[in-house]
């Protein structure tokens, strides 16, 4: 018996290509022209200050056409832009052209711009924010039974739910197929499992998400169309603490209904920076530094275009969200080296998060998860943990 959703056939809808063009029309204008513009100016002032100084003031009129003339040609070029944002938003809310969801690409574009600024859409462009969801061949599925029966006709009692991390999709499950010839919901559905695949704004706060994960979660344990009976849980990277702050939330009885979390059995988290990644916290600092100078500055505004979600993973979630008594954690860590005990694997991990942070244990001896099973996998980057034979071996003890 197999309990691989089946394949949608509503036709597909959501923001178009011509949306996204829109988008970048404004962030060339609000990124790249302003940037370069800032830039230019504030080089060329601090050339003119020191032309000047030997020139007796002689240099100022020049500079004064200089700068009228590069604004006259940056402003030109923001207009323009700004033109074409607004026309591509006309064209685009008439639903010509194809849809993002059509392909691969698209999705791909989709789910990397929320990532980077979620946050932004949902206040400025509420129509390219992805809203969280559950997939199935391609399509939201509606958390009603009848949807839930159509879309998933051999369901099973036992779900495990799959988050991605920031900037994917679901369709990041299927990383390494052909290698590995299955994923990992495809293996567990061929022992009992139904695979439940999620997609998220990843560009939002973890606490934001993790509302709206418990809320999706007992929807869908509520309409499920047979009794669930256990509930595995497995997030990559930002996934995974989006899973732990839906865990909090759902320690708060629901209105209706038995509570979903009271039906998790495992918490598993594939190279989840339970206690913040280097890479975030680099960003952060690199804005700062990037801002002490005014040639530098505008480049550190770009990076400040970064989402709450991505300032999130500077420190991760720590003690105040504790782990769900009942459930039992499985923690996976990756480094580049054989061993992580090797200095550049210590360093680098898997080259966006360290051991020390997938397995929640800090530098004075403490443990977010008491008792936790953690693996280890040698030779493996971040985005090798999506689909893993390690992994596939840990997961079928794991859920047995």
């Amino acid at each position: 018996m197999t309990t691989t959703p089946r394949a949608a056939s509503a036709a597909v809808t959501g923001p178009g290509v011509l949306d996204a063009l829109s988008l970048l029309s404004e962030v060339t204008g609000e990124l790249v022209v302003k940037s370069a513009r800032d830039t230019h100016f504030a080089v060329a002032d601090r050339v003119g200050r020191l032309a000047g100084r030997g020139s007796g003031g002689a240099t100022a009129l020049p500079d004064r056409v200089h700068r009228g003339i590069a604004g006259a040609v940056y402003g030109g070029l923001s207009a323009g832009l700004r033109a074409a944002s607004v026309g591509l938003d006309r064209l685009g809310a008439t639903g010509v052209g194809p849809r993002l969801e059509e392909g691969p690409r698209g999705r791909f574009v989709s789910s990397s711009v929320n990532g980077l600024i979620g946050d932004r859409l949902v206040r400025e462009r509420p129509h390219l924010a992805i809203p969280m969801a559950v997939r199935a061949g391609g399509r939201d599925v509606e958390l009603t039974g009848a949807s839930l029966r159509a879309a998933y006709p051999d369901a099973a009692g036992r779900l495990v739910v799959f988050m991605h991390g920031l900037c994917e999709n679901e369709s990041y499950w299927e990383l390494h197929r052909d290698r590995t010839g299955t994923t990992y919901g495809e293996a567990l559905a061929g022992r009992g499992w139904s695979p439940v695949y999620l997609r998220a704004n990843t560009g939002l706060s973890l606490r934001e998400n993790g509302v709206s994960l418990a809320a999706l979660m007992q929807r869908l344990v509520d309409a499920w169309p047979v009794p669930v009976t256990r509930v595995a849980l497995v997030g990559h990277s930002l996934g995974g603490l989006v899973i732990r702050a839906a865990g909090a939330v759902a320690a708060e009885p629901p209105e209706s209904g038995e509570p979903w979390a009271e039906r998790i059995s495992d918490v598993v988290t594939l190279g989840t920076p339970h206690l913040g990644a280097p890479i975030a916290w680099g960003i952060g600092h690199g804005s700062r530094g990037l801002s002490l100078l005014p040639e530098t500055a505008a480049f550190g505004r770009i990076l400040d275009w970064r989402s709450v979600g991505v300032h999130d993973l500077v420190a991760g979630l720590a003690e105040d969200v504790p782990p769900l008594p009942h459930a039992r954690y499985r923690l996976v860590a990756a480094t580049l080296t054989a061993s992580q005990r090797h200095p550049v694997g210590h360093v680098v991990g898997d080259l966006l998060v360290r051991p020390r942070s997938a397995y929640g244990r800090d530098r004075r001896g403490g443990e977010l998860f008491p008792g936790a099973d953690v693996l280890h996998l040698g030779r493996t980057d971040h985005f090798g943990l999506l689909n893993h034979p390690d992994v596939h071996r840990a997961l079928e003890e794991w859920l047995a």
